[in-house]
């Protein structure tokens, strides 16, 4: 090949890699290949218990490690992600993610399982971070869409090798999985880093017409200095704590029930309900996020937030009183995913739309944080299901998570829209002084006019 064609089909691809379509496909396949790290969880923790006897809140103990750390650094990573990029933030995401299963699979004591979650969360959390943050800023016409397809490659990449880890698990042992799933995932996520680059959204595009949105960027530090964070931080809480105690817990919940590894066949397929369900979750669990996401852009992030949330605690309730059942454990434990999931769309993007894109990824990593808060609660379903009886678990899940509907609808919507009113009124009587100044009111970037 020539010096000119080489040139000319570099160029080619750095067009297509620079389409913010193409950055979005990327974001989705990284998010896909360390989705395992937390959603495949479960199926490790029967055979951790089985071989080391550490017992199960111990080892749910890392869990609620994995999920703090890979959240609450999140904050950190944005805002190396808004300063350098993508690219080395995920590449290094990539390095750490296989190394905290390649550490899985040999660890005899329960300090060797905790410092592989943690490095495994550093990973998981630069990867997530990045990607939720960059669709953020390519799609301001398409917030909650673009954020949802990027959370969905989360919720359902762990249902394409849900199927081979556990078989993986069953004829090779745990600990042979860990090392090849954490190695394979590992350079995959690395050389996609490779493709990444540093967002431009196309000029002219305007926020969807239903979501009402901010004129002002403000900086993380100045964002949690406002009470319509708080009320959102607290909102994300309540619902992260249920879908999360829903995923860790699903394995063992399904064992006390006596369903765990029941045959049940489906579409042909015949596989343990356990696993059968994980699928089914991980699918639900991905496919609400765009489609809760796209809802949102139409009708409003809070008229969103009422339904699901509502729904998903009539789910936990549905899967107390009739989980016993087979199908109605599958039908109610994918309806309790397909209402949690979409928090990871809706919330990301009522962060851009409150507090600004400019520093979309430390922004919403920030927010993020409040899922390591909600990991926190794990290991009290334990306690609270001591014994076997997990209704105490769905009953308190099922209130907080309705509460947080009513609290959404009926008090965060009208200070919101109170909070960005107010904003965007002082842009428009202090722009001229505050760009003089240097584009800056109340300690919160103004956006600068192109051109």
């Amino acid at each position: 090949m020539s010096y000119q064609n080489q040139v000319e089909a570099g160029g080619a691809l750095s067009r297509f890699t620079s389409n913010r379509w193409a950055q979005l496909v990327f974001g989705i396949l990284c998010m896909g290949l360390v989705a395992n790290l937390q959603y495949a969880w479960t199926l490790f923790v029967n055979p951790l218990e089985a071989k080391n006897h550490w017992g199960m809140s111990a080892i749910q103990l890392s869990f609620s490690i994995f999920i703090v750390v890979e959240t609450w650094l999140v904050p950190i990573e944005g805002w190396l992600v808004d300063k350098f990029g993508p690219r080395p933030v995920i590449a290094f995401g990539a390095l750490f993610a296989a190394i905290g299963w390649i550490i899985d699979s040999f660890a005899t004591t329960l300090p060797e399982l905790y410092a592989a979650a943690v490095i495994a969360g550093i990973g998981a959390g630069c990867v997530y971070g990045t990607c939720v943050g960059n669709a953020l800023k390519w799609f301001p016409d398409k917030r909650g869409l673009a954020a949802g397809l990027t959370a969905a490659g989360f919720g359902a990449g762990a249902a394409v090798t849900v199927i081979p880890i556990a078989n993986m698990i069953q004829t090779s042992g745990y600990e042979h999985t860990f090392l090849y799933f954490g190695i394979l995932q590992g350079i995959c996520i690395f050389v996609l880093a490779m493709f990444m680059v540093r967002p431009t959204p196309p000029k002219g595009v305007q926020p969807a017409p239903r979501v009402v949105t901010t004129k002002v960027d403000y900086t993380a530090s100045k964002m949690v200095k406002t009470p319509v964070f708080w009320l959102t931080y607290v909102l994300y809480v309540a619902v992260a704590a249920g879908g999360l105690m829903a995923t860790a817990q699903i394995g063992p919940i399904a064992k006390d029930y006596g369903l765990a590894k029941m045959p049940i066949t489906l579409l042909g397929m015949t596989l343990p309900l356990l696993t059968m369900t994980l699928s089914i979750d991980n699918l639900a669990n991905g496919f609400t996020r765009p489609l809760c996401g796209f809802i949102s852009d139409r009708i409003g992030r809070e008229n969103t937030m009422f339904i699901v949330f509502i729904g998903e605690g009539l789910s936990m309730l549905g899967l107390m009183k009739y989980g016993h059942d087979p199908v109605a454990f599958m039908t109610f434990a994918a309806m309790v995913f397909l209402f949690w999931g979409e928090i990871f769309s809706i919330f990301p993007a009522i962060c851009a739309d409150t507090f600004g894109v400019k520093f979309a990824a430390g922004n919403a990593g920030t927010l993020y944080t409040a899922k390591g808060t909600a990991a926190l609660l794990v290991p009290l379903a334990s306690v609270l299901s001591a014994g076997g009886n997990w209704d105490r678990v769905f009953i308190a899940g099922a209130a907080i998570t309705i509460t947080a509907g009513f609290l959404a609808k009926f008090v965060l919507q009208p200070m919101r829209k109170r909070f960005i009113d107010s904003a965007n009124a002082a842009v428009g009587a202090s722009a001229p002084t505050a760009q003089k100044a240097g584009g800056v009111i109340d300690g919160a970037a103004l956006p600068q006019k192109a051109g």
